[in-house]
């Protein structure tokens, strides 16, 4: 997941890798409190979702508002799909 946030954020060097790991298990976390299960092995959709919030907090985007806005509909569609939750 690294490897992807760090693509997506054009970042080459590995200076920054502490601070996106923690954005990273953040973003989880999030996800997590929505009631949304992020499996060991993510597919596209989470993966999106992780990279948008990863975006949204690293540095200072100048883009912030499209960005949460995005993430939280992500999360959102998230936490209502069958096969992303763990309600019964």
């Amino acid at each position: 997941m690294l490897e992807k946030v760090k693509g997506a954020l054009r970042i080459t060097s590995n200076v920054f890798d502490t601070e996106l790991n923690g954005l990273i298990a953040s973003a989880e976390t999030d996800l997590g409190i929505a009631g949304v299960v992020v499996p060991a092995q993510v597919d596209d959709i989470i993966t999106t979702a992780i990279i948008t919030y990863c975006k949204m907090r690293f540095g200072t985007p100048v883009d912030y508002d499209r960005l949460k806005k995005s993430y939280d509909e992500q999360k959102a569609q998230l936490s209502m799909a069958t096969g992303y939750t763990a309600w019964e």
